[in-house]
């Protein structure tokens, strides 16, 4: 799967476009060689039988017939290995002179060339080997064909034509490793940067892609990013900053304006100021939950992953949450169910973990109807722990389910309803920080209500000591290190 995912890199693809492309020279190069190699010595040989020819020639002009087949034998006499190759014949093909016996067969070209074998019907004597010969027609009908062994030249091309495949073989093997080796160093550099990339979206500010020192692309690219982390640092720094100066300057002002219509609300006795104060006091309670819950939400997106992490049951918390609002349901006259498993465990901050399961469990009695029905359930599905809650409210249309969870957001149905739009917001950033993963689907499609079921699923808790605590809810119980001979004490399924 490693090595699949290296090959599939933009890195390992451009070098093996380099290698298509160096390859594609290199045969090239090859063919061109081997083209002017072999015609050169095609050339030559074709050169040896013309002049061959020309001799004969004038020997035929100068002593005619009888001379033209002296000169032949004394010249099969002095060439025993017969690499000059002739054969002199009457116009019905009975031979005169030569070192052939009879006339071979092949397909001659316009200018008389003939390509053929020479073997035992040609009366050679050895294992067979190939020839090139040109023929002509002599006066009286004579016929002359005067040509080379061309075996050593044949066996030559095969050598180059095999060196050329090899060469070409190696020289994409080569490539083809240059290019894994290049792909995999490339990737191994851009592999830092995403790790520590990933640590910091997890919170880890501090981290900084490590330099080599070798004042490449890499290390540039390291550099300014790191500047660039640096910077945003400091931008976050003034705005964490600039947000406690606003908790101070702010709060606390509208805290004593809360208060301060409240006594009023209390000291009035005419009903309709007592009922523009209590909207008030209303207004101002509204006003610090949403400046809360900021506030809130932006310390949980900069803090990352550093939260108190100990293993936590989540049957159990969930469990403690739903006694809170089972009163709040019952007053909606809504069917509250629970399946919770408490031997499922998580690794967590317990009061992010809290508040999530508690958002979560508002929004789905607040979207209910009277006599709606809520299921609330905790279970173990593949390495994950999955919290669950469906409700057969009003629902999320499709197209609005990846929107929900920015800051002030409201569904339409919904903006009639309490709240800021903030309750989702704070629940995503508490599953980023348990490395949680949020699924939004219709609980009953296609009717009026459709519903919601929101599933978080945050990865299994595996203890690595041999003894460690459990703080679930109220009880604390120990857990052996084996999580299958062991389960924490806890409370019996709902």
């Amino acid at each position: 799967m490693k090595l699949l995912s290296q090959l599939r890199t933009s890195t390992f693809q451009l070098a093996l476009l380099y290698m298509v492309v160096f390859a594609t020279s290199v045969f090239l190069l090859l063919a061109f060689i081997y083209w002017r190699t072999a015609g050169f010595m095609t050339a030559q040989t074709d050169e040896t039988i013309e002049a061959e020819i020309a001799g004969l020639a004038e020997q035929y002009r100068g002593r005619g017939i009888n001379g033209l087949i002296t000169i032949i034998r004394e010249r099969v006499a002095r060439d025993p290995n017969a690499k000059s190759l002739y054969l002199v014949t009457t116009e019905d093909y009975m031979k005169l002179a030569g070192n052939l016996t009879a006339w071979p067969e092949g397909t001659q070209s316009q200018s008389g060339w003939i390509n053929f074998t020479l073997d035992d019907r040609v009366g050679w004597v050895g294992p067979p080997r190939l020839a090139r010969a040109r023929i002509f027609e002599v006066q009286g009908g004579l016929r002359l064909l005067v040509g080379r062994d061309v075996d050593d030249l044949t066996a030559l091309k095969r050598v180059i034509e095999t060196a050329i495949n090899w060469g070409m073989g190696i020289t994409l093997a080569l490539a083809l490793l240059g290019g894994f080796m290049l792909s995999r160093s490339t990737t191994r550099r851009i592999e830092v940067i995403n790790n520590t990339s990933r640590k910091i979206m997890n919170g880890h500010l501090s981290q900084r892609i490590p330099t080599r020192g070798t004042g490449d692309d890499f290390d540039q690219l390291a550099e300014n990013l790191n500047q660039m982390l640096d910077r945003i640092v400091y931008l976050m720094e003034g705005i964490r900053h600039v947000s406690d100066s606003i908790a101070h300057d702010l709060r606390t002002p509208l805290t004593r304006l809360r208060n301060q219509l409240e006594n009023t609300l209390m000291a009035v006795d005419n009903e309709e100021a007592r009922e523009q104060a209590g909207r008030a006091v209303a207004e101002a309670d509204q006003l610090l939950a949403t400046f809360n819950a900021l506030l809130r939400i932006a310390r949980l997106e900069t803090r990352g992953n550093t939260a108190d992490m100990k293993p936590v049951s989540l049957g159990l918390l969930v469990s403690d949450a739903c006694e809170l609002y089972e009163a709040v349901a019952e007053d909606k006259q809504q069917r509250f169910e629970q399946s919770l498993d408490d031997q499922v465990m998580i690794e967590g901050d317990r009061d992010l973990l809290f508040q999530m399961v508690s958002n979560l469990i508002d929004n789905a009695i607040k979207y209910t109807p009277e006599q709606g029905d809520i299921r609330v359930a905790v279970y173990a599905e593949d390495n994950d722990t999955v919290f669950e809650v469906s409700d057969s409210g009003i629902g999320i249309p499709d197209e609005e389910k990846e929107n929900v969870f920015q800051r002030f957001y409201r569904v339409g149905k919904s903006r009639s309803l309490p709240g800021n739009g903030l309750g989702l917001s704070l629940v995503s950033a508490v599953a980023e920080i348990h490395q949680g993963r949020i699924v939004l689907r219709d609980r009953h499609p296609g009717r009026d209500f459709p519903g919601l079921c929101v599933a978080v699923a945050i990865p299994a808790y595996r203890p690595t000591s041999k003894r460690v605590k459990v703080v679930a809810g109220r009880e604390e119980a120990e857990l052996s290190g084996d999580p299958d001979t062991e389960s924490p004490a806890g409370r019996p399924q709902a």
